[in-house]
């Protein structure tokens, strides 16, 4: 076992959900507050004066401890399990992932998550030959030793979830572990919770909004080495989740359509684009076999030891001034700040951890930060 890969004790697992709970405090934001507190714990302790000196003028609402145990308690009497980021049964390509949750809730088979898994996503309105395409080759993928991962939406996902039933399968649920989207699924939903896993990282009993979707889209992505795109419209979901895989470092593949149906358009323009051109198993296993014998890159890892002390408060003070000159609503790159403001990059971080919690800053892609208004 790697030496930063470790199991927590039952107090340090309701810590950790506490501060993924708490207000501001995203996958990201966690995970810069254990590199800088070495303990959800600390970090939990920081977290009001962190939001003050942000410039929050209210309160930070910090998850109570009551909370988060009600909220262990009912993903457990369902028979699903908490696993956090650091922790041996936790996938360990989702765990790659910059933005991966901290704790994700897993029912059914959760050794299935330590097994090498490939995405299969596509179009909700399907046509019959694309269903059929997607159970051929979630089953043909299965039987090479791939578990199929998809997000249990109608069409192409369901259709993969089928295929791949037999040999290990791997649902991503937009809301929490225990509510099935679409309803017409739940058949479904029941045959790979008993055969596979189901996976989510949101509380249980959460119905899924709009904005879960590209949520859950990402760690279809994170948990594959790559994903397979069957059918899709040029603004289509699947479209983000190949999105997501590129920007995860992972393989795209697309099944080409007839240029006269419009559910062909993504998957031809993520081939024109450079996506591996799959009409068989054999062209998904000739890529990822491949990357199969190469050690995982790995990211970031939850193991963290508190950093140094943090700079003194008018050190901090006149850093807040300098780092507030250089934002706002245009995106700024965080290596930029650090060139312009010429201070540290743990001066930097830490100015840029109380505004993201006092609700001031947006992290977005590319390392790139923006002032909300």
């Amino acid at each position: 076992m790697d030496e930063e890969t470790r199991t927590l004790s039952p107090q340090e697992r309701r810590d950790w959900l506490r501060l993924i709970r708490s207000e501001n405090v995203g996958p990201r934001t966690f995970a810069r507050l254990l590199e800088r507190f070495g303990s959800a714990a600390a970090a939990l302790q920081a977290l009001p004066d962190l939001a003050r000196r942000g410039g929050r003028a209210r309160p930070i609402k910090v998850c109570p401890a009551d909370v988060a145990s009600a909220e262990l308690e009912a993903a457990e009497s369902l028979g699903a399990v908490a696993l956090a980021r650091c922790e041996p049964g936790y996938p360990r390509w989702l765990a790659a992932v910059e933005d991966s949750p901290p704790i994700l809730y897993a029912r059914g088979n959760s050794s299935l998550l330590t097994r090498p898994m490939v995405a299969m996503v596509g179009a909700r309105n399907a046509s019959a030959n694309g269903r059929a395409l997607a159970r051929r080759l979630a089953a043909e993928l299965g039987r090479a030793g791939l578990v199929v991962a998809s997000g249990l939406a109608r069409g192409i996902d369901a259709a993969a979830h089928e295929g791949g039933l037999a040999t290990g399968t791997v649902a991503a649920m937009a809301g929490g572990i225990d509510v099935i989207y679409p309803p017409e699924n739940t058949g479904l939903y029941d045959k790979v919770v008993a055969m596979g896993c189901a996976v989510s990282e949101m509380p249980p009993g959460t119905q899924p909004q709009a904005s879960h979707f590209p949520r859950r889209n990402r760690i279809v992505s994170g948990l594959s080495l790559g994903v397979v795109v069957v059918e899709a419209s040029l603004k289509s979901g699947s479209l983000i989740t190949a999105r997501l895989a590129a920007e995860q470092g992972r393989e795209v593949f697309a099944v080409p359509g007839h240029p006269m149906d419009p559910r062909a358009s993504g998957p031809n323009d993520l081939i024109r684009n450079g996506a591996q051109l799959t009409e068989t198993a054999g062209d998904v296993l000739a890529v990822l076999s491949d990357l199969l014998r190469r050690p995982l890159a790995e990211g970031r890892k939850d193991g963290y030891r508190a950093a140094a002390a943090p700079p003194d408060e008018s050190e901090l003070a006149r850093a807040r001034a300098q780092v507030m000159d250089c934002l706002g609503p245009t995106p700024v790159a965080v290596d930029v700040l650090i060139r312009e403001t010429a201070l540290s990059p743990a001066v930097v971080s830490m100015v840029l951890l109380e505004l993201e919690l006092a609700g001031r800053l947006e992290r977005l892609p590319g390392q790139s930060v923006a002032l909300l208004s």
